[in-house]
């Protein structure tokens, strides 16, 4: 089977909410809206909210998620990824596929760095960011409250445009790069 990448527009509706309801409440913290809200994905999959969607979908499911969020004023050179995918599509390329689409279309917009925050033991989640070329920047110590009351670390990954186009970083993105 072939996986998919497009824009999150209004034919997705209709799957957002049970893709959402099969991810752990651990997941949804990365997400940073109330996805569970009718009104928010209507925002979204009608293109009213700041940011840029994109889903993977294989054979009619939905199996993956990232939206490219820009930031405001004096970090307006800045987006940030957030990215995820059904636990039973992990492995498969998913995440990655998504991950390099948003690169691609935060290069191809000029964004000088791109940002993306992690629990800091999940330990393939953050290999994935690194091999696309982030590095951790930031450790936010016991900064989340996972669901069953633990403190965890958030790592704040970043790619910065310039070692790309040095070529420091190699991630099958300069073409976007002119």
């Amino acid at each position: 089977m072939t996986i998919d990448i497009k824009e999150l527009d209004s034919t997705a509706l209709p799957s957002l909410k049970p893709f959402f309801e099969q991810l752990a409440p651990a997941d949804l913290t990365f997400v940073k809206e109330n996805v569970m809200d009718a009104q928010v994905l209507a925002a979204w999959a009608e293109g009213r909210t700041a940011g840029q969607r994109w889903v993977a979908v294989e054979s009619g499911e939905l199996l993956g998620l990232v939206t490219l969020r820009p930031q405001l004023q004096a970090s307006s050179h800045v987006a940030e990824v957030r990215l995820v995918v059904l636990p039973s599509s992990r492995r498969r390329g998913v995440g990655t596929g998504l991950a390099r689409h948003a690169l691609r279309a935060a290069l191809g917009e000029n964004f000088r760095k791109v940002t993306v925050d992690v629990v800091a033991r999940d330990v393939a989640t953050v290999q994935m960011f690194e091999r696309l070329g982030f590095r951790p920047e930031a450790v936010l110590v016991e900064h989340i409250q996972d669901h069953d009351g633990r403190f965890q670390d958030l790592l704040t990954l970043a790619l910065h445009a310039q070692d790309v186009e040095d070529g420091a970083v190699g991630i099958g993105l300069e073409e976007e790069l002119g």
